[in-house]
């Protein structure tokens, strides 16, 4: 594979590996422009269909979240494609060695938004409105808060569940403002729910473009084209503290990470929470560190939050969240 790297047509075809949703394809395509824009090469899209597209299984089932990433890292190392991008949030913490995450383009807002009937806000549906998401993250926090609503499991693509809500089955939907705004729906969000009450996954609204580990080359240039330090710095942390909690993506698990300016300077501050599945009880933490220590701080974080108990949440918890 490494001779076949090094000799490669730097002229030739960039393949770009994406999964055939609107939403992967849409992201994929702005990784695309702009590895056209920066490398002066052509960049063609290669649609890959992964489990987690076709089986309508809960995702427990079939493998959790891996499943939207596991066949587009299949397709690369294989060299059918020459560049992966994933939702980041999609990720196991753990990266196979044959891959590398050569990029972390600049994030877009990572909170959860409300699409509710009636343009209503969360504070304003009634106690049993029907709420649906996939998130078990999501659906914690929503009883944590205490509204009384009643949270309804919802799997498929953006529109699908937009239309749930459209035809009456469901009073609201819980999606990522981010999706929504790669794909132009941004006008049907009625609320961008704040942090303090809901915490986005590790992840949320980042994109991770993967190549090849031994393809050094292209992982350089990749790099220099899209990685945005504080977006990557901000992920790592979040991704750090899922991670060393032991909650890959299948826990009640939100953090969120944000560049701030310290009293020397810009620094990192981590906000992170995980809760029983039914929400009534949570280990809630924050830290701030330097922005060149995230994966420091995300480990100073998890451990506090084990010494607090979060591992006994976590036990038995519900199926991953797409």
């Amino acid at each position: 594979m490494t001779a076949a790297v090094a000799t490669r047509d730097s002229a030739a075809v960039l393949r770009v590996g994406t999964r055939a949703s609107l939403l992967a394809r849409t992201q994929s395509s702005q990784v695309a422009d702009a590895l056209a824009a920066s490398l002066g090469r052509e960049v063609s899209l290669v649609t890959v269909t992964t489990e987690g597209d076709v089986s309508r299984a809960p995702l427990a089932t079939i493998g959790g979240t891996g499943v939207f990433v596991g066949a587009l890292r299949d397709a690369l190392v294989r060299g059918d494609v020459d560049v992966a991008v994933h939702s980041l949030k999609d990720l196991p913490t753990a990266d196979p060695e044959a891959v590398v995450v050569a990029a972390v383009p600049p994030r877009e807002d990572p909170r959860d938004a409300l699409v509710a009937r009636d343009g209503l806000t969360l504070g304003e549906l009634v106690p049993g409105s029907r709420i649906g998401t996939g998130s078990p993250r999501r659906a914690a926090q929503l009883r944590a808060l205490g509204l009384g609503v009643d949270v309804v499991p919802v799997r498929g693509n953006v529109d699908t569940r937009l239309r749930k809500v459209r035809d009456g089955e469901l009073d609201a939907v819980m999606l990522a403002r981010a999706g929504l705004a790669r794909i132009g729906r941004l006008d049907e969000v009625t609320e961008v729910l704040d942090p303090l009450q809901m915490l986005p996954a590790p992840g949320q609204g980042a994109l991770a473009v993967e190549v090849r580990s031994a393809d050094e080359e292209l992982a350089s240039a990749v790099r220099t084209s899209l990685d945005h330090g504080p977006s990557r710095a901000a992920v790592t942390a979040e991704r750090t503290v899922l991670a060393d909690l032991e909650a890959g993506c299948s826990a009640p698990v939100g953090a969120l990470a944000e560049v701030v300016e310290g009293e020397d300077g810009e620094e990192l501050w981590l906000r992170a929470v995980a809760l029983s599945p039914d929400g009534v009880l949570s280990v809630r933490r924050s830290a701030s560190g330097p922005t060149d220590d995230a994966a420091g701080l995300g480990r100073r974080l998890a451990a506090e939050m084990l010494e607090d108990g979060a591992a006994t949440l976590l036990v038995g918890a519900p199926p991953p969240e797409t």
